[in-house]
């Protein structure tokens, strides 16, 4: 009924039951916080006792603010409604940190990691062989393995993509070679020219018998899709799922977005990067300029990680666990040893920031480069110290960022980073053709990171993301070779072009600034 209400409607037809819908969750979340804020001022003035009761809240809050472990710019950016809303703030911090939902979220991932463990063989020689070739590496993998999970693959082979135009082709083919299932994990799904041809071969697939599997992130319903889109999906032999699908109850889950992008294809295959499925990652739709953005395809033991995390995600509103033995890489998929590999995911209620921590290696243990490739630029301390130590310890250190931003409000607090950055002798690019959606480490000839993780708080604290460390692999070179093609059409950014930033910019920057770690 609901496909057939959409080809009714039409396209507008159906922006309209989006934006609509958008618009009564917004007016929602609204009056929910008016409502809070207001009874607590009719409580606190009815009595001087119950006012009394609010400020020593206040006061046990901030006590716990001060004292609590983790980065310390979390704990600064929550003063500040303290300040603005005196003892109201300490009242609203307290409703997003006891906040069921996302408690329940959290023990049901512990429980389906733990499952994961069982099925999970990685490959104890390959261990072995990585600490005996580079000691330094095996120690960061050991720690991957203890704190999320991870292990270290070598029987896989990888391709990069260095545009989603060129993987898009090799996805239809993988698509279209499916024999058992297909696991499909997305931030964005964006009707147009890509999704229908991923559509049309996904349901002739359905009629061959093979099991098809779509996930995306529930932010779509707000801007691209319709509510009702996962149902229009199962009417096709599709099992479908949006992820924390946005209600009109205020929850502080709802910031922790799925931003993994996840391709299986019978476990023999997967593709991640920074691609989701919408036509401007493969530049059929131009929106900032050329898109350039990146992929990586792998074939070989590295893909059963791929598979378990989109189970482990999937499984998170199912009541039991699923058997994952028939999901299962074999070895008849095993391909010859071609490097290291250690696919990860980052979950924000794991203490060990898992994608944070990969970027931070790179940069300590880098000898002659590390070169970047990102979007954004919104860096806690920590990372901003890694980046200028590296740089003052003689390593190259080169940034490349978009020169025609998405979001303007994250790009003018990113310059602001500029300048400090390049007075240590970080080397600051954008890039003029458009918009730089890859996301990619790569450092020394022989390590390398290609996945969905920013360089800010988004990515390496509040968002579920993926990606592959790559060691001594073969694409490492054309990883490199990408980035140097990418850098000549960039333009160098010096501190007199920084001086000519528009005023308007560097202030505003300034003050989105200190709200960073909510960015």
């Amino acid at each position: 009924m609901e496909a057939k209400n959409i080809k009714k409607k039409g396209i507008n037809g159906v922006k309209t039951i989006i934006f609509g819908r958008t618009l009564i969750v917004l007016c929602a979340f609204v009056i929910q916080f008016l409502f809070l804020y207001f009874l607590y001022r009719a409580l606190a003035e009815r009595s001087f006792e119950i006012y009394g009761l609010f400020r020593v809240l206040m006061a046990i809050v901030l006590f716990r603010l001060l004292s609590s472990s983790g980065n310390p710019e979390f704990r600064l950016v929550w003063m500040l409604p303290m300040v603005i809303f005196p003892v109201f703030g300490a009242v609203f911090y307290l409703y997003i940190r006891i906040d069921p939902g996302a408690g329940k979220i959290y023990e049901r991932l512990q429980k389906l990691s733990l499952h994961t463990r069982e099925y999970l063989a990685g490959d104890g020689a390959a261990g072995e062989a990585l600490e005996q070739t580079d000691l330094q590496v095996g120690r960061m993998a050991d720690y991957m393995r203890k704190y999320a999970n991870c292990r270290i693959y070598h029987k896989t082979r990888a391709v990069y993509y260095p545009l989603g135009d060129v993987q898009f082709e090799a996805l239809m083919e993988d698509l279209r070679s499916a024999e058992k299932f297909i696991f499909m994990e997305y931030f964005i799904i964006k009707e147009g020219y890509l999704w229908h041809e991923v559509l049309e071969v996904l349901k002739e697939k359905v009629t061959q018998g093979v099991e098809v599997r779509v996930m995306y992130d529930g932010m779509c319903a707000l801007s691209l899709l319709p509510d009702f889109y996962p149902k229009v999906l199962e009417q096709y032999g599709i099992r479908c799922k949006m992820y924390a699908p946005i209600h009109p109850v205020f929850s502080s889950h709802y910031n922790n977005r799925d931003h993994r992008k996840i391709l299986v294809v019978d476990g023999r295959i997967a593709h991640t990067g920074g691609t989701n499925l919408a036509d401007e990652y493969i530049n059929r739709e131009e929106r900032f300029g050329h898109w350039k953005d990146t992929a990586i395809r792998l074939e070989g033991d590295a893909v059963e990680r791929f598979t378990f995390m989109f189970l482990e995600m999937w499984n998170i509103t199912e009541k039991g666990e699923e058997t994952y033995l028939e999901y299962k890489t074999t070895p008849e998929f095993y391909r010859e040893p071609d490097g290291f590999f250690i696919p990860y995911d980052v979950c924000p209620y794991r203490k060990a920031r898992t994608g944070r921590r990969v970027y931070l290696d790179i940069l300590n243990t880098a000898r002659k480069y590390v070169h970047i490739m990102t979007p954004y630029l919104i860096l806690d301390h920590e990372m901003f110290g890694a980046l200028t130590y590296a740089a003052g310890r003689g390593v190259e250190v080169v940034i490349l960022m978009p020169h025609i931003p998405d979001k303007k409000y994250a790009f003018i607090v990113a310059r602001t980073y500029y300048e400090e950055l390049m007075e240590a002798g970080v080397k600051i690019y954008e890039y003029t053709p458009g918009f730089v959606h890859a996301k990619v480490f790569v450092a020394d000839d022989e390590r390398a990171v290609v996945g969905t993780i920013n360089l800010d708080y988004r990515s390496l604290y509040h968002h579920f993301e993926c990606g592959v460390f790559l060691y001594r692999n073969s694409q490492i070179a054309r990883i490199e070779q990408d980035f140097t093609e990418t850098l000549e059409k960039s333009q160098r950014i010096t501190a007199a072009d920084c001086r000519n930033f528009p005023l308007w910019e560097k202030f505003g920057g300034k003050a989105l600034r200190i709200l960073a770690p909510l960015m």
